[in-house]
């Protein structure tokens, strides 16, 4: 769903910890673009209240009794896609990043961000755009420089970057705009820097997706990590 503008986001609130879910009610609450619809307390409850509700985004939390946050992203992801998953958690290590990424988070903040990168990942992601905490983008990059058996060779029948063709059919349009998601940019920032509309950017990584097999842009970025598509050839 998108954000237009004047048009308020609902939003739901899922935490464990009561004095932070009211904490973020009041703070999102008073902002004038933001209505708080629901809160709730685990992942299971997350799920129910989405379904009860359909809000925009939901703000969520990945350690929860009853249900945790990757798998309640999971489950939100799988059947009420149009709702755009922030998580906010304490939480930074590579496996929670990608385990939550990957299950269908769309931005990841920690539990230091103020109100304005809140507000601002909230609206982001319900216009379906990505916003990391930098530690987070810091534990993508190093979850994707890991070595990997399939990192050692190129898989057969596929041509290194180094030599200026690129790999598994991709145009070079789509390298370079693969190489600026390696980099953590938004769909917005890949718009501005490359002279694209957002709409055109969206359609080059519907395709790079397809090409590379890639699920997501956490995968997409591995990806272009293990072909030498991060850097400038």
């Amino acid at each position: 769903m998108t954000a237009t503008p004047g048009r308020r986001l609902r939003i739901i609130i899922a935490d464990d910890q009561a004095s932070v879910r009211q904490g973020l009610e009041l703070l999102l609450g008073a902002l004038p673009d933001f209505d708080v619809v629901a809160a709730a307390a685990d992942g299971r409850q997350a799920v129910d209240q989405v379904a009860e509700h359909h809000p925009d985004a939901i703000l969520l939390d990945l350690h929860m009794p009853v249900m945790d946050g990757v798998e309640a992203t999971r489950i939100l992801t799988a059947e009420y896609p149009e709702v755009a998953i922030v998580v906010l958690t304490t939480y930074f290590d590579d496996a929670s990043v990608l385990d939550a990424l990957r299950g269908g988070a769309r931005s990841y903040l920690t539990k230091d961000a103020d109100r304005k990168d809140i507000a601002h990942a909230l609206r982001a992601a319900a216009d379906g755009l990505a916003v990391f905490d930098p530690r987070v983008h810091a534990a993508l990059l190093s979850a994707a420089a890991a070595p990997t058996p399939r990192a050692t060779a190129a898989p057969a029948g596929r041509v290194r970057a180094e030599d200026g063709t690129t790999p598994d059919g991709l145009t070079q349009r789509e390298a370079e705009v693969l190489r600026l998601i390696a980099r953590g940019l938004t769909n917005m920032e890949i718009a501005d820097r490359l002279f694209l509309s957002p709409h055109t950017v969206k359609s080059h990584i519907n395709r790079i997706f397809l090409k590379t097999g890639s699920r997501d842009r956490t995968a997409a970025m591995i990806y272009a990590r293990r072909h030498g598509l991060d850097r400038d050839v």
